[in-house]
């Protein structure tokens, strides 16, 4: 008699086996090569690591009919294979897509001609691993920041924010621009400051002498407007204008040496007092011998002196010397200034203006209220001559920031220009660091266009106890791994059933 359900059933879970490795090593293994050639990329990652941000594709299109350079100083290759690095790969390779941008990688230290190109003021310092964006005449560099820390010690990827900063701010035709303005001092920025407009010019910035006279207005590429050593009071024009400019958010920068004119600088007043900052009429000498420099002929003089760099005050919100305060605990700067006058606030900070000094006279010792700073009469008239010699063997201040809460507009002033003059006399060094501090304090010429910095994304689980981690390891990981265990011998053992 036939039993039909004695009979063995088919297995095909061999052959089955079979035929999906062959489908894998088919199908699969020549996916990956061919993806691995063409370098597409699905990015899973939760804040898009390795695609562009919608603003970044936003600033692109707007800017599709420009010609772009893209530089990275490095060969892609090193870039590729250094895994915290794939982000500005990426990036890169995104940018390269687009027809109107060329995206070239060399070694700056075997490709020097093209190295220099990069450089035609000689005023930038070309290194590896920096990216520089050219756009016909315009050239932003972006050195060593690419990539940052948080406050928590966590790796960021800053890249892309600052690459299509550049991109747009190089495709607008000029770099944010630092106007010192012309016609007011026996001092131009060719002869007496093109040091320090290097300097500048290596954080990105242009520079460039103003005639307000010839225009109607600030031009709107300005980022800063610089006084330097005026000998005369500004014209009723120019200080309307730069009035105007003030009232609309602008950026000033006061350098007033002491000099010896007839007459008050209303003017310049006027545009201090929307600050709430006055100027004193007077040249500062130190009579304490221990606080006094030598001069360039190396000779002690009592208008050399050491100063000090006030700390931030705990309950504002600007910070102009810590960073200057750490390099000079280091060994790095001087603390000095030369040929000086005196300033000071004209109400205290409130609600609206913030401001606070930035550079004072010592005391005859730190926990002695005695001073021995002489306030001398220089220039102004007789009321002016008066107040400046009540200031002697006082605490006095020598240089100020004010910042305008509502309308955004600052200021920088200190009682002198020889920071940033050629003939730098050393011990002001720590000074004109803080001059070129107030920059990026005044504008900052790195654009911030919101696009977000990106970082890496852990998940993470917090237990109570031990007790409860092994529960969830066993939920999760033994438990699931067991009974894979006993499936596997189950199938071993039925295979040829």
């Amino acid at each position: 008699m036939d039993n039909k359900n004695d009979k063995k059933k088919l297995n095909l879970s061999g052959a089955f086996a079979i035929v999906l490795a062959i489908l894998v090593l088919v199908v699969f293994v020549p996916l990956n090569m061919i993806f691995s050639y063409s370098d597409k990329v699905f990015d899973m990652t939760p804040n898009g690591k390795y695609s562009l941000d919608e603003k970044t594709v936003e600033i692109l299109d707007k800017t599709s009919d420009k010609e772009i350079e893209v530089f990275f100083l490095n060969t892609l290759f090193n870039l590729k294979n250094e895994p915290p690095a794939l982000p500005l790969y990426h990036t890169l390779m995104e940018l390269d897509k687009r027809d109107n941008i060329t995206v070239t990688c060399f070694n700056p230290n075997e490709d020097t001609e093209l190295a220099e190109s990069l450089n035609p003021n000689g005023v930038l310092t070309v290194k590896m691993n920096d990216v520089f964006v050219r756009c016909g005449d315009t050239i932003r560099q972006i050195s060593g920041n690419l990539f940052q820390t948080d406050a928590n010690g966590a790796d960021i990827y800053a890249g892309e924010n600052l690459i299509t900063g550049a991109i747009y701010q190089c495709t607008t035709g000029s770099l944010p621009t630092v106007y010192f303005l012309k016609g007011y001092s026996e001092k131009t920025l060719e002869d007496d400051y093109s040091i320090y407009r290097d300097t500048v010019m290596t954080d990105n910035y242009d520079v460039k002498e103003l005639d307000l006279s010839t225009v109607d207005a600030v031009p709107e590429n300005t980022a800063i407007i610089t006084i330097a050593a005026p000998v005369r009071d500004i014209s009723d024009s120019d200080c309307k204008k730069l009035s105007d400019y003030i009232d609309n958010g602008g950026k000033m920068q006061m350098l007033l040496s002491p000099c010896d004119t007839e007459g008050k600088f209303e003017n310049i007043e006027f545009l201090l007092a929307k600050f709430e900052i006055g100027m004193d009429y007077n040249i500062l000498r130190e009579k304490n011998s221990k606080w006094q420099l030598n001069d360039m002929n190396s000779v002690q003089s009592d208008s050399h002196f050491v100063i000090t760099y006030p700390a931030k005050a705990e309950d504002y919100s600007e910070d102009l010397t810590t960073d200057l305060n750490t390099l000079i605990a280091d060994g790095t700067y001087e603390s000095g200034v030369s040929n000086i006058r005196s300033l000071y606030t004209l109400a205290s900070s409130g609600a609206m203006i913030e401001k606070a000094s930035i550079i004072e006279n010592l005391p005859t010792a730190m926990d002695s209220s005695e001073y021995t700073c002489i306030s001398e009469p220089m220039g102004g008239d007789a009321l002016t001559a008066a107040a400046a010699k009540e200031k002697s063997n006082q605490p006095l201040v020598m240089g100020y920031y004010s910042y305008n809460k509502q309308t955004s507009a600052k200021l920088f002033v200190i009682g002198c220009d020889e920071p940033i003059d050629n003939n730098l006399y050393i011990p002001s060094f720590g000074t004109r660091r803080l001059v070129q501090f107030s920059n990026t304090w005044l504008y900052s010429s790195d654009i911030d266009l919101g696009i977000e910095n990106k970082f890496n994304a852990y998940d993470t689980m917090v237990f109570a106890s031990g007790a409860e981690a092994s529960k969830t390891i066993n939920t999760f990981f033994v438990i699931p791994a067991v009974f894979a265990v006993i499936g596997l011998l189950v199938w071993l053992k039925r295979r040829y059933a």
